[in-house]
């Protein structure tokens, strides 16, 4: 791979399941130590991507390096790099959540008495200490998705691939996902995410590529990709539902040229080119022609708003292509 400080390099991949173009030339590039979001509608193709670059799926076309590997002429190194985790945990569960992560260890090479140490530094790391001599079967979600991630840890990975890693967790299980993203992240890993819930993406991700019908749709950081939707925007609810019309009119010349006022059924939303001066201004002028407000604020776009603008869907699923 021709640059040393990138962790993962995609470079036109192209992958069908008979008559299905599953990815249609997907390029990316993901730098060292950094955390990437793979954001996409149902069926889009980002868990094949990562099939693709963990050696589980051999691309039709283009080329991919994941530290520094081709997964196509280097699988074994690249396996031998990287740590993978779908949505559901991949443990024995008539096991303690120790003897979990020695019998990784053992795999993975180390001796017993290296496994075992190994699996003491994680499980203290991983706040299990006192889970750590319970089977598996007897823990919750957020518990057995923490020692799924730490027996990947063992060997100490490159890049690591998180698929969908808190789907189907209560929130404080996610919080807990999400401290060992970032974790790890400080460890100068590089984690690819994809992820179904966009707040995950927008907290976590360094960048975010967004990919639909198997192609890169949009990339680069979760501000910039709001960006792309219009900035901020002042939202003005009126008390009476009659003053809405009389609003639109005193506010459509502070609408920037080539932009639209947009009025719901109890709001108007006018694009805040200048922000909070923009906010100023309307309160002025609304506070001039008397109307009274049941609420106004100034707002920047989600990553919702972003995903219905690039997709049309109103919001992110589980890809279902594999």
């Amino acid at each position: 791979m021709p640059v040393t400080d990138t962790a993962v390099l995609v470079e036109g991949i192209e992958k069908s399941f008979g008559d299905v173009a599953a990815l249609r030339g997907v390029s990316f590039e993901v730098p060292r130590g950094t955390v990437l979001g793979i954001l996409g509608p149902n069926g889009a193709g980002k868990t094949t991507t990562v099939n693709v670059l963990s050696t589980l799926l051999r691309p039709d076309a283009g080329r991919a390096y994941v530290a520094g590997h081709d997964v196509v002429e280097d699988p074994a190194s690249v396996r031998r790099s990287i740590m993978m985790t779908g949505q559901y945990a991949a443990l024995d569960e008539s096991l303690t959540g120790r003897e979990n992560m020695v019998l990784f260890g053992r795999l993975m090479g180390l001796s017993k008495r290296s496994a075992k140490s190994r699996a003491q530094e994680l499980l203290t790391q991983f706040d299990l200490l006192n889970a750590s001599d319970r089977r598996v079967s007897g823990y919750s979600g957020g518990m057995r998705r923490r020692v799924d991630i730490a027996c990947g840890l063992v060997i100490r990975p490159q890049v690591v691939f998180l698929d969908e890693p808190t789907t189907g967790l209560d929130p404080r299980s996610r919080q807990g996902v999400w401290t060992l993203v970032s974790a790890l992240k400080e460890q100068g890993i590089t984690v690819l995410l994809t992820t179904q819930y966009l707040e995950e993406a927008d907290l976590l991700s360094d960048n975010i590529v967004v990919i639909d019908k198997g192609t890169v749709i949009a990339d680069g950081t979760a501000d910039e990709l709001k960006a792309r939707t219009g900035g901020s925007y002042c939202e003005v609810v009126p008390v009476s539902l009659d003053d809405l019309p009389r609003i639109r009119e005193i506010l459509t010349s502070l609408c920037p040229s080539g932009r639209v006022i947009e009025e719901g059924t109890d709001r108007v939303s006018i694009p805040a080119e200048f922000g909070a001066q923009t906010l100023t201004e309307v309160l002025r002028r609304l506070d001039i022609a008397g109307i009274t407000l049941a609420d106004i604020a100034l707002r920047r776009p989600s990553l919702d708003d972003v995903f219905l603008s690039l997709t049309g869907q109103v919001s992110v699923d589980e890809s279902v292509l594999s």
